[in-house]
């Protein structure tokens, strides 16, 4: 008889999946990274950085840095979007639905990615991180979308498997 194979929880796998596609950020305050799923396939990803064909913050520096402003404050200045607007508009690009997909994130979204998310339809959010934003937990919470926090993977689970084949 075979030895079972040890396999990550659904969500510990879509949450290795987010600190994952979290590595492509530019971004030089916080690495951000989003999953949309739906009936455990992947829709679309994104992570946090400036739109296509823009400087990236590690060449031209962090717009927010320079003026001093705090996280969780005015996110409209700043040359980047966010990994979940990035994840939402990649979905539209290719014409995929989110209307009842989760969102993974390694960090809980501000409260324009919120509204952002529920306009696109998503039910439920998984994060692994918390954001300074506190409209965000009311708004989510009046609109009935939970905001689940899991801790991050281990991501040492992924490499031991590799390392055993």
């Amino acid at each position: 008889m075979s030895e079972k194979i040890q396999r990550p929880s659904w969500d510990d796998y879509f949450m290795a999946m987010a600190f994952l596609v979290a590595t492509r950020s530019t971004c030089t305050r916080r690495k951000v990274g989003a999953v949309l799923v739906k009936d455990r396939r992947i829709l679309a990803t994104g992570y946090n950085g400036p739109p296509s064909g823009f400087p990236h913050c590690d060449v031209i520096g962090c717009l927010r840095d320079k003026l001093n402003i705090p996280s969780g404050e005015r996110q409209e200045i700043c040359w980047g979007l966010h990994a979940e607007q990035n994840a939402v508009i990649q979905a539209a690009v290719f014409g995929v639905s989110t209307k009842g997909a989760v969102l993974y994130s390694t960090t809980k979204p501000c409260i324009t990615c919120a509204k952002i998310l529920a306009n696109a339809g998503v039910k439920k959010i998984y994060c692994a991180e918390d954001y300074p934003d506190k409209f965000t937990d009311e708004l989510l919470s009046e609109l009935g979308i939970p905001l689940i926090f899991l801790p991050k993977p281990d991501l040492s689970f992924f490499c031991e498997q590799e390392e055993k084949k």
